[in-house]
């Protein structure tokens, strides 16, 4: 599960992305002024920074300064009224990775969210560990107790995707999109399939009507 700290003084928007976020099951902390943002940094770690410019104590571009200079580098995000390039050129300048202007499209935010993520972890490691299993993006195979599991290719397939949304609900018509690029898959194959993971214990969770989930804890 993804760590987000969510720096924004408006509490109607804090509270909407809040609950839309978590409901996309990223652990939020919602904090309402730099210096509290910048407190959390020193007792927790976390994935990335949704840090809006224009809050009391520490701005959003003073709070990232500060986080780069000392050796931060967790990506972060801008949420910002200002659109003019001055500000943008800012806000690059310390640091951001990304910037988006209010108001905004939650579906627009979730995209760039993930898209950070992805890279971040393309970047950093290619082990993704999730109880006593280990997958390794780069040789694209399982392990299980350090021991190599032999899986079919769409199992095989199936595992990438699901280790690449860790706790995060893919829907069953996405999982097939990706799974039928070759041939053509059922439903039903699809959870034949599922099964046959969840037989060497991956803790593959249903969501009812919706699709699959694979969990951390």
């Amino acid at each position: 599960m993804a760590k987000i700290l969510f720096l924004e003084d408006d509490a109607i928007l804090a509270e909407s992305l809040v609950d839309l976020l978590e409901v996309e099951a990223f652990d939020i902390l919602h904090v309402k002024d730099g210096d509290e943002a910048l407190d959390a940094t020193y007792d927790q770690s976390f994935d990335i920074y949704i840090f809006d410019v224009n809050v009391e104590k520490l701005s959003g571009f003073e709070l990232l300064k500060a986080l780069r200079e000392s050796g931060d580098t967790t990506p972060a995000i801008f949420l910002t009224a200002m659109g003019d390039v001055a500000s943008l050129s800012q806000g690059f300048d310390v640091g951001a990775d990304d910037y988006i202007k209010k108001p905004f499209d939650f579906d627009e935010l979730l995209v760039r969210i993930k898209a950070i993520l992805k890279k971040r972890y393309n970047s950093y490691t290619s082990k993704i560990k999730i109880q006593n299993f280990v997958f390794d993006t780069q040789k694209n195979e399982l392990y299980q107790d350090g021991e190599f599991i032999p899986l079919a290719p769409i199992e095989l397939k199936i595992t990438q995707i699901l280790f690449q949304n860790i706790d995060q609900t893919i829907p069953k018509e996405e999982l097939l999109d990706r799974l039928s690029e070759d041939k053509e898959m059922s439903e039903g194959s699809l959870r034949v399939h599922i099964n046959k993971l969840r037989k060497i214990k991956l803790p593959i969770t249903t969501i009812k009507g919706v699709g699959y989930r694979l969990s951390s804890s």
